[in-house]
């Protein structure tokens, strides 16, 4: 079971269990913070059923119809996920907290709130733990919020922000129904299910324009864009390397376009065999490598380029060298 999926059937799990806890609380209580904490829990619970979909049908094998396989559902799957925290999370829990200060109620036995809160912050607090330290093991050195920015993995990105909205609106829904109960102020917990709507809000956002950036088609890192062009640099036989596209089909899976320049001592054998040779080179660098298409070409083919990946494929040589 690779990393992405255990973070995620930890945050399923986990969300559930909450879910439950806090539609109980709500019922004795009455509590608009806890009642939208309980939407909250549920959505999320939800949310990570559709990222298991997402993975589960992004494994399938390619086929003639999807030549490049199924990866980026993955990403539309995450862009649901964000519709859903936008709608079902976000709105409700506004509606409810502006429903709550227009009819304040009295709350009953506010003690199970703050049991129930204190519980979930425990659950929640683990399965972040768990979804950061997966996270962080593929961004070692870097600042979360840019890694999260240059993640490729929303299964890991969407369970690590619903984790983290989790924990900040549950403290919010604490002092909401500590400021209702014991100073009086009925209006707090209906205040406080705005604040986390408009945090649901924010967070699917953010989500939505991350997974819309993933479906438009990103470019591997920098960092494994340069390390491809260091490696065929470092090869005697390549010349200059005029073009490097690269392209996420999903998570785990890269595509590499490169024109190439290559040694005009070259026999035509010769360039078959290194195409052959650095197209292994380029595998070797990232797992995630999974299809790398090499075209050699003049200085002169490649300074008159047409834009456009149409126009690329139209210039590419008979010597062009595909791998899958």
């Amino acid at each position: 079971m690779h990393g992405s999926k255990l973070v995620v059937l930890a945050a399923l799990g986990g969300n559930l269990a909450i879910a439950l806890a806090k539609f109980v609380a709500f019922a004795f209580t009455g509590s608009s913070a806890v009642l939208t904490e309980a939407i909250h829990s549920l959505v999320d619970t939800g949310n990570q059923g559709l990222l298991l979909l997402g993975m589960r049908r992004g494994a399938r094998a390619p086929d003639e119809s999807h030549p490049f396989g199924y990866g980026m559902e993955a990403y539309f799957w995450s862009f649901i996920v964000a519709l859903a925290i936008f709608a079902l999370g976000g709105a409700v829990s506004i509606w409810e907290g502006v429903e709550k200060i227009r009819a304040p109620e009295p709350m009953q036995r506010p003690w199970i709130n703050v049991v129930v809160i204190a519980v979930a912050i425990l659950f929640e607090g683990a399965s972040f733990t768990v979804a950061l330290r997966e996270f962080r093991s593929f961004w070692r050195g870097t600042p979360l919020f840019r890694s999260i920015r240059g993640s490729k993995d929303p299964n890991l990105f969407a369970v690590l922000l619903e984790d983290s909205a989790a924990l900040t609106g549950l403290v919010i829904a604490l002092v909401g129904v500590s400021a209702s109960a014991w100073l009086g102020q009925t209006w707090a917990d209906g205040a406080a299910s705005i604040l986390i709507g408009l945090l649901l809000v924010a967070v699917a956002a953010f989500l939505a324009n991350e997974t819309r950036s993933l479906l438009a088609g990103e470019a591997a890192t920098p960092r494994i864009v340069g390390e491809v062009r260091r490696v065929l640099e470092a090869d005697p036989r390549v010349a200059a390397i005029p073009e490097v596209l690269s392209m996420h089909l999903g998570p785990r899976e890269i595509l590499f376009a490169l024109t190439l320049h290559l040694s005009d001592a070259l026999s035509r054998a010769e360039m078959e065999t290194a195409l052959e040779e650095l197209t292994a080179k380029v595998r070797a660098i990232d797992a995630r490598i999974t299809r790398v298409f090499l075209r050699p070409a003049k200085p002169a083919q490649t300074v008159a380029r047409a834009d456009g990946p149409d126009q690329w494929a139209r210039a590419a040589s008979p010597l062009s060298r595909a791998s899958t």
